[in-house]
């Protein structure tokens, strides 16, 4: 029982030193420890990033075979072909590129307005088309 009281005091009073600003007992091989246990954390991280790359690995495998499967592009291959007929569509202009414009949206000329009135005379009686057209 003694050796009992002994521990508990003991430890309580290592404690409370602490606590009140005391100074750690230094251990002789806390420089190595550490040492240790920081290399072991740089193990087990370079040991992850490794499992990780050959899971992606694996996982582009899966995707690969199933772009073939289907036909499917890579993202970046859609992106690179975009950009490339950009490119060659306007390599020789010195401007940017237009936009498309949808039809009917301002981009219409007057020739477009003559021919729709053109149309409609063509449908009325002579003499109304000899009243118009003058």
């Amino acid at each position: 029982m003694d050796f009992v009281m002994k521990q508990a005091l003991g430890g309580a009073t290592k404690d409370m030193g602490k606590m009140l600003g005391g100074e750690e007992e230094k251990d002789p091989d806390a420089q190595k420890k550490e040492e240790e246990r920081q290399e072991a954390l740089r193990q087990q991280e370079e040991e992850r990033k490794a499992k990780h790359a050959r899971m992606e690995a694996e996982r582009e495998k899966v995707r690969q075979t199933i772009r073939d499967k289907y036909g499917l592009k890579k993202k970046e291959e859609k992106e690179a072909e975009e950009k490339a007929a950009m490119e060659q569509a306007c390599e020789g202009s010195l401007t940017r590129p237009k936009k498309a414009i949808p039809a009917g949206c301002g981009d219409e000329d007057d020739e477009a307005d003559e021919s729709i009135l053109d149309t409609v005379l063509k449908f009325l009686p002579g003499p109304l088309q000899d009243m118009l057209k003058k």
